[in-house]
């Protein structure tokens, strides 16, 4: 019997293990220093807001593991010898109820025989004068929804978000719950404009400015300053503008958790670099989820995606390989959703911030509402290319569909009844999406037929 330790509890490491062991008997441990059990890290926010108790976000019953024959070790991974397969844990001197096979303490030596790095991401810092003040702080984990908690507490007045990013809005909205005023520093001159297209994100950023956000658009953070006790109590943006505040949010972007792993010989550059089998350089080391950096181009995809769903991916075809049925990694086209406070967005395909110069677009918004769709598709045969959709619900496997079979804008258009998946009495859009798009197109209709 192997032993197979993955490193890191989040979706991809615990989707890897589920998924070993349906397919194998062999031995599973995963080791995480962040908390005893996997969770939700997407509910974090409605934790804090009060909407539900963390023992929610949890999946899976306590029993589940031992039941499963899956142990758990609560410590941190310091080194990794490759040469010698096995890692070094720096762990609390306890047992988990859950633990059948494995007793940790600390500075232990653990041998494998399989290993999976699955070490997830890390908030970015930019080495600001006064960043290490009381009050400062990202929102990834669990101790950093602890530490928001702890300071809340403390009576947080003002606080500053630098960044505009989807962690940024939920950050905001969290502190609003509270009665927190937030002002939120932006490099673009709009919300998020480095993702989205113009005319998406004035939408909304309209939208987040409707619940009371104040934006300072093309700012960024200078410098954080410090009371006497250490806490923060302000900011100077690169305008030269004192900011008044007792907490400072960083949200500006997510990277890779490899710092342990850089002077040793598995080769990474921004992540772990992996190739279409999740392999890394080293014989029976792979690397899954927010961590991992392709090396080979998948069209329409970043090589490092740092997002709930590619992380379960990869725990499901990282498991089929490691028990005989080697699996190459190919997620598809790309997609994502997310909600600006009540504004639900979804994106199938590439709809970037720029459209390309071989590529036509159109936009449609509802008068009264916040509701509106970007479509893209190709000039020259009218393949679709992807959509942004506001507030109207539609289905992915309609547009996954779509792309893959390399669908006309025209057939994306025709059957967009066909995608809907908003809830029975909601006031639906189709025919004036329909209509609108008519107008403003007068291409060929043959190219429906592509």
């Amino acid at each position: 019997m192997k032993r197979v330790v993955i490193i890191g509890n989040g979706i991809a490491g615990v989707t890897a293990a589920r998924n070993i062991r349906k397919r194998s008997k062999d031995e599973i441990l995963i080791i995480s220093g962040e908390i005893d059990y996997f969770f939700s890290r997407t509910a974090l926010m409605y934790v804090y807001m009060g909407h539900m108790n963390f023992e929610n976000t949890q999946p899976y019953e306590n029993h589940f593991w031992k039941k499963n024959k899956i142990d758990l070790l609560n410590g941190w991974v310091e080194e990794i010898q490759f040469e010698n397969k096995k890692v070094f844990v720096r762990s609390k001197i306890k047992k988990l109820k859950t633990d059948v096979r494995t007793t940790a303490f600390e500075g232990e030596w653990i041998n494998y025989d399989t290993l999976i790095l699955a070490t997830g991401s890390k908030p970015n810092f930019y080495n600001w004068p006064g960043q290490d003040a009381i009050g400062v702080q990202g929102l990834y984990s669990y101790q950093d929804l602890q530490q928001l908690e702890t300071t809340s507490k403390q009576g947080i007045k003002k606080a500053v978000i630098v960044g505009g990013g989807l962690i940024g809005i939920e950050l905001a909205e969290m502190l609003l719950t509270r009665k927190i005023e937030v002002t939120f520093l932006v490099r673009e001159n709009s919300f998020w404009r480095n993702v989205l297209p113009e005319q998406d994100s004035a939408l909304v950023t309209q939208h987040v400015q409707k619940h009371h956000v104040h934006f300072k658009f093309n700012t960024s953070l200078k410098e954080i300053h410090k009371d006497e006790q250490g806490r923060v109590k302000s900011i100077l943006s690169d305008k030269e503008e004192k900011i008044e505040c007792d907490f400072v949010g960083i949200t500006t972007g997510v990277s890779p958790n490899i710092s342990f792993l850089k002077n040793t010989s598995l080769k990474t550059d921004k992540g772990i670099l992996v190739n279409e089998y999740l392999q890394t350089n080293i014989a029976d080391v792979y690397a899954i989820g927010d961590c991992t950096e392709r090396t080979y181009t998948l069209p329409g995809r970043r090589n490092i995606e740092q997002v709930w769903y590619t992380g379960r991916m990869m725990g499901e075809v990282v498991a089929q390989t490691i028990c005989g049925k080697p699996t190459r990694y190919e997620p598809g086209p790309w997609f994502n959703s997310a909600k600006f406070f009540d504004l639900e967005y979804q994106t199938y395909g590439n709809v970037d911030a720029t459209c390309p110069a071989d590529e036509n677009e159109f936009y449609w918004q509802d008068e009264h509402t916040d509701k509106a769709v970007h479509l893209r598709w190709k000039k020259e045969n009218g393949v679709f290319t992807g959509i942004n959709t506001f507030g109207i619900r539609l289905r992915h496997a309609f547009f996954d569909q779509g792309l893959r079979e390399r669908k006309s804008v025209y057939y994306i258009i025709e059957n967009l009844t066909l995608a809907n998946f908003d809830p029975e009495f909601f006031k639906r859009y189709e025919s004036q999406i329909q209509d609108a798009f008519a107008q403003k197109n007068t291409q060929d209709k043959s190219l429906a037929h592509h």
